[in-house]
């Protein structure tokens, strides 16, 4: 399991970097920085997947060398490096200034007086960093030149990815303009039941496994190859598996539906809602 092997500066990478995060900030009881240490555990871990072999024998071995232009990785390497560091750094900054508008994060509000729980999210957070983000990690440990040529598989998961984003980005906008909209008292809607809010309870985290699901799909070409032993597609198919069972069964879906029955569970606008709109995947009812 040699190449697995190569996936260990990866892993103390996403740890130590949330470990730190964890000696600061929950001895200050401070959540407001957790989804942004998210955000730059990913794009810390994903550099160092793809720079260690350089990183290592310049600054380890000791030999003079340069590090390699991004041009000289394979293009797939490339996109799904981009297509990280894309999603991670808007994420990162969408979840922050939201914590940072509403004076913090509600999630957090009795963990994190209790230092060995919160301790826990932070160690949470670097297994969510390193699983989720395993299909890009995986690639950047194949040479690149042994990388196969680009094919349709590989155009169907970049289509996949870019819609999937899109779509994640245009239902966190709707929402954004309608509550803009009600606090400037244009409408006195106690939810949102519009635009992409009509389709799905909860759209944003639709285009969520969309994203994840489509990096999986286009690294696999890449970890079909001899390089990788067998098993390695299932292993990374680990990302989209996490993902969709996070947001639609612990910390996504749950918590909101619980918080949105206790405030509106007797409304008939409510009721109506949930009868008409799937609380997940568009036309499948749960």
């Amino acid at each position: 399991m040699a190449v697995f092997s190569r996936l260990l500066p990866t892993i103390a990478s996403a740890y130590a970097f949330q470990t730190l995060a964890a000696l600061i900030f929950v001895p200050q009881k401070q959540e407001m920085y957790y989804d942004l240490c998210g955000s730059i555990g990913f794009l810390s871990t994903t550099f160092l997947s793809l720079y260690y072999p350089a990183l290592k024998t310049k600054y380890w071995d000791g030999l003079n060398i340069a590090l390699p232009t991004i041009s000289s990785f394979a293009p797939r390497q490339i996109l799904l490096t981009a297509a990280l560091g894309i999603w991670s750094a808007r994420l990162g900054y969408f979840l922050a200034t939201r914590a940072l508008k509403a004076g913090g994060d509600s999630r957090f509000d009795e963990v994190k007086h209790k230092p060995a729980t919160f301790s826990f999210f932070w160690m949470a957070q670097a297994t969510w960093v390193f699983v989720v983000g395993l299909p890009v990690y995986l690639c950047n440990t194949l040479p690149p030149t042994l990388h196969p040529a680009l094919g349709p598989r590989d155009y169907a998961a970049l289509g996949l990815i870019a819609g999937s984003f899109a779509f994640e980005v245009i239902a966190d906008s709707q929402k954004s303009a309608w509550r803009k909209a009600k606090n400037a008292k244009q409408h006195d809607e106690k939810f949102i039941s519009s635009g992409l809010w009509s389709l799905s309870r909860h759209p944003n985290y639709i285009g969520e496994v969309g994203i994840w699901t489509g990096m999986w799909a286009l690294s696999t070409s890449a970890l079909q190859t001899a390089y990788f032993p067998r098993g390695a597609i299932a292993f990374a198919a680990m990302s989209p598996a996490l993902t969709y069972f996070l947001l639609r069964s612990v910390s996504g879906v749950p918590p909101l539906e619980k918080a949105a029955e206790k405030r509106w569970g007797n409304d008939s606008h409510w009721q109506e809602y949930k009868r008409r709109v799937p609380v997940f995947w568009p036309w499948f009812k749960d």
